[in-house]
C-alpha cells in the first residue's frame, strides 16, 4: 500500500461509527519542535492523535484541548494537545527529556511517564461563552484506555480507542496513528460481537501505519466482515496559531511596570510552548510597546 499524507477518514458500517487517523508526519514535527525523547514522543504523539480524533465530532470552528496531568508522580509532566476539526493540531509535554526503561511488554513506558494518580480533560470549545469541559480518572496512563474510558464516565460513550506510536532508536517516529470506534443505537449484538473479534485479531495500529496502510485501510481491517460505507477524508498537519502579533498581545498585557522591565533590559524573547517558536523584541519594538501601554 502507498504511504500517504497525514489524514483522517470517517466512515459507518452495520450500526457502528469508525474515525481513523495517520499521523506519522505531524508527529514527526512535534518531536522535532520539543526535542522528544522516547516517551515524551509517544505520549505526546498519541495525545495529539486523540485530540483529532475527538475533534472529528466537532463542527467547524470549534476546538478542543486534550490533557494529561499525572499530578506530580508522572515525570513527563503535562502533556496538552489543541485540536480542531478541520484537521490542525499542536501539542505540548512539560519535560520532553524523560527517559524511562521498558516496561514489561518491552514497550515504550507511556503510563510510567504519564502517571496514574491524575486527570484526563477535555475542554470543547464551541462559540459558546464558557467552554464545556470534562474530565475522568487516569486509568493507566497509556492514553487510549484513558481516553476510552472518559468517553464513557463523562460522555456516556461507550467506545473502543486504538493509538500506537513507533519511534526509532534515533527518536525518529516511524509509524503512527489511531482510531476510535463507536457502536450506534441501532448496533446487534451480532455485529457488536464481530468487531471485538475483530479488534482482538487486528496488529497494532503503528505497525499498520508502519506497513503502509492509510486510514482506509486501517478501517478496512477493523471492519473485517462489515459493509463499509466511507463518508469523508481530511488532511492533518501540526499547525500553532501563534505568532509576533499574538505574543506582541501578551506582553502588552503583562502591566506597565513589568514592561519597563523589559524595556530596560533592551531585549525580550518569547518561546511559545506549543510550538518551541522564538520571538524576539529589540529595545525600540518593546519601548513603543510600553509608550502604547502608557497611553491606556
Amino acid at each position: 500500500m502507498a504511504k500517504k499524507n497525514d489524514h483522517l477518514v470517517k466512515a459507518v458500517a452495520d450500526g457502528v461509527r469508525v474515525y481513523a487517523a495517520v499521523t506519522t508526519n505531524l508527529v514527526n514535527e512535534a518531536i522535532r519542535r520539543h526535542g522528544c525523547y522516547h516517551v515524551a514522543g509517544a505520549a505526546l504523539g498519541r495525545t495529539m492523535t486523540g485530540a483529532l480524533l475527538l475533534a472529528a465530532n466537532l463542527k467547524n470552528k470549534e476546538a478542543l484541548t486534550l490533557s494529561f496531568d499525572g499530578h506530580g508522580p508522572g515525570p513527563l509532566g503535562k502533556v496538552t494537545a489543541d485540536a480542531a476539526p478541520e484537521g490542525y493540531v499542536r501539542g505540548m509535554v512539560t519535560d520532553p527529556k524523560v527517559e524511562l526503561p521498558l516496561n514489561p511488554l518491552g514497550k515504550i513506558d507511556v503510563g510510567g511517564g504519564i502517571g496514574t494518580d491524575g486527570l484526563v480533560t477535555v475542554t470543547r470549545f464551541t462559540g459558546l461563552r464558557n467552554p464545556i469541559v470534562g474530565s475522568a480518572a487516569i486509568t493507566d496512563g497509556e492514553i487510549a484506555d484513558d481516553i476510552t474510558n472518559y468517553l464513557y464516565v463523562s460522555e456516556q460513550t461507550p467506545s473502543s480507542v486504538g493509538l500506537g506510536v513507533l519511534i526509532a532508536p534515533d527518536y525518529h517516529c516511524l509509524g503512527a496513528g489511531g482510531f476510535i470506534i463507536q457502536p450506534m443505537p441501532d448496533a446487534t449484538e451480532e455485529n457488536i460481537g464481530k468487531l471485538e473479534k475483530n479488534l482482538h485479531a487486528v496488529k497494532s495500529i503503528s505497525r499498520m501505519v508502519e506497513d503502509g496502510y492509510d486510514a482506509r485501510g486501517i478501517i478496512g481491517e477493523l471492519l473485517t466482515g462489515f459493509a463499509v460505507d466511507y463518508l469523508t477524508e481530511t488532511a492533518l498537519a501540526f499547525r500553532c496559531p501563534c505568532s509576533k502579533k499574538r505574543i506582541e498581545s501578551v506582553l502588552m498585557s503583562l502591566g506597565r511596570a513589568d514592561l519597563k522591565s523589559l524595556v530596560d533590559d533592551g531585549h525580550a524573547e518569547v518561546v511559545c510552548h506549543f510550538c518551541g517558536e522564538t520571538y524576539e523584541f529589540d529595545g525600540e519594538e518593546l519601548e513603543t510597546m510600553y509608550r502604547m501601554a502608557m497611553q491606556d
